[in-house]
């Protein structure tokens, strides 16, 4: 059963060449459940609501299974929190989950399932910068992305919540086959 292995919220806000200034990827682990709302997970930020928050990208999702394949390439832990992610799950195929597909997260919850990530300096400069040339380009033909989610339904969440797939739209493209796209 695909399960919900951490919930992440900013640690701190740092600065970022971006328009906006800052940037919130530093995302960390909570401790114990958490409320989820509408535009995402209580006490997170999305510092820049344009390209990495709003409705259609109240939470960024990442499979464990594609961290564990990061962490053999870099060489290096890569905690829950990691890739800017506000959900670390296990035992789903993330980016090849299509578009409108809904999830429920611990009995309540309800996410859609929107558009891929894409990588982006801000990205590229929180892995390593110089230390990781071609960041964005590696992380991007790789494949392994993540996804956005929808909250259809609010309510709270925690670490260890299985997740079950309500609903899968046959003829709508992954996430993968969008960002290809």
């Amino acid at each position: 059963m695909p399960t919900l292995l951490a919930t992440c919220v900013v640690g701190d806000l740092r600065p970022d060449k971006g328009t906006v200034g800052i940037t919130a990827i530093d995302k960390r682990p909570t401790v114990g459940p958490i409320k989820l709302r509408r535009l995402g997970l209580h006490a997170d930020v999305q510092a820049d609501r344009k390209h990495h928050g709003g409705e259609d990208k109240a939470l960024y999702v990442y499979a464990q299974e594609d961290a564990d394949f990061w962490t053999a390439e870099l060489a290096r832990e890569l905690p829950a929190g990691w890739f800017g992610e506000n959900l670390r799950v296990s035992g789903l195929d993330v980016s090849n989950a299509r578009v409108g597909e809904r999830w429920r997260i611990g009995g309540t919850v309800e996410v859609e399932v929107t558009m891929p990530r894409s990588p982006c300096a801000t990205f590229a400069s929180w892995v390593g910068g110089a230390d990781e040339r071609g960041w964005v380009k590696r992380f991007a033909t790789e494949g392994r992305l993540g996804a956005y989610l929808r909250v259809i339904r609010t309510g709270q969440i925690a670490a260890g919540d299985e997740i079950e797939i309500l609903s899968s739209p046959r003829d709508a493209p992954t996430v993968l086959e969008v960002f290809r796209a």
